[in-house]
């Protein structure tokens, strides 16, 4: 029998869920089928410098990634900018005719080295502007995981299990996968093109009918806002009707439930995007540079250039392709 040989590439603040999840799929194939075997390697990518933080298992990266059927790379923050040598590593592997996955915040350094140009990748809700912006070869989706040729990706969260499921179907059989599932206790298989986001009605805690329509509507018209009685037309109630079900549901009025989607939507594009803060103001319904920062000042407390310059110098993600000799 053959062993699969399978590494996973770990960056400090993995959390111990991501990797316990593709590992356990895994060990559990093969408890429940001796003639799976696994060989599993964990490898990391840089040293951990967290004072208390979990203890990445495995022995840090040596130089070589050699013999491997699967490499995973595996991060919940996106890492900074990725080491020349280790570059490199990945792009010969990449030619060996190794799968490579991206885990969660795993596909940053897979599209920083051009290893997702003209792939689909799944890529977590919250980073998807910031992904794009930077990686426009890239084939962006809003799906639980994709598996596009030789690329592997997962968006992360339960979403990492997903994916290991279909690797079990994929190397022996929908069976196999389907006990594993049923070991693990998983309600059912999802397939990779499921959508991330949950129904708007679970999100809201209710399935009013009429709530759920206003606030789609709002979050479609978030460039060129309606007015309360434009909605309460579109969905056909009164002003008053439609204040009754944000009140009653929302504990707020329909014009703050808007602003509120409205500027949160801003500070999604103001932490992933590169665009400037009037073209994000305007992009959200905000008539002016001023009127932007004085009510975003007033949501969070800080102006949106404070915000930006605060968030990013906390969380850098320097991409330095230039660093990265070419393969």
């Amino acid at each position: 029998m053959t062993a699969h040989r399978i590494a996973f590439l770990l960056w400090p603040g993995t959390k111990p869920m991501t990797l316990a999840l593709a590992e356990e799929a895994l060990r559990t194939a093969q408890r429940l089928h001796p003639e799976v075997i696994y060989e599993q390697l964990f490898l990391q990518a840089e040293p951990s410098v967290e004072e208390g933080a979990w203890r990445l298992p495995g022995e840090p990266w040596a130089g070589k990634l050699e013999g491997l059927q699967k490499l995973f790379l595996v991060a919940d923050e996106p890492p900074a900018a990725l080491a020349p040598a280790l570059g490199n590593a990945l792009k010969q592997v990449a030619r060996s005719g190794c799968a490579l996955a991206g885990l969660s915040a795993g596909v940053y350094p897979l599209a920083q080295l051009g290893l997702l140009d003209g792939y689909r990748v799944a890529v977590h809700w919250r980073w998807q502007d910031d992904f794009a912006e930077r990686f426009p070869k890239a084939i962006v989706t809003s799906h639980l995981f994709d598996w596009d040729r030789d690329r592997l990706t997962a968006c992360g969260g339960l979403a990492v299990l997903d994916l290991l499921l279909a690797v079990l179907a994929r190397d022996h059989g929908a069976e196999l996968a389907g006990a594993v599932s049923e070991e693990l206790v998983v309600e059912r298989i999802r397939e990779g093109g499921e959508r991330q986001r949950i129904p708007l009605q679970n999100r809201l805690g209710s399935s009013h009918p009429k709530l759920t329509q206003a606030v789609l509507l709002m979050e479609a018209n978030i460039e060129e806002p309606l007015t309360t009685d434009e909605i309460a037309q579109h969905v056909c109630v009164s002003r008053r009707q439609l204040e009754r079900i944000f009140k009653q549901y929302l504990n707020r009025v329909p014009s703050q439930y808007y602003l509120e989607l409205r500027l949160n939507k801003a500070r999604q594009l103001l932490m992933q995007t590169s665009k400037s803060i009037i073209q994000i103001g305007l992009s959200c319904g905000f008539s002016s540079g001023p009127h932007f920062s004085s009510a975003y000042r007033n949501f969070f407390g800080a102006t949106p250039r404070e915000d930006r310059n605060q968030r990013r110098s906390a969380s850098p993600f320097e991409l330095s392709p230039a660093a990265i000799e070419r393969g």
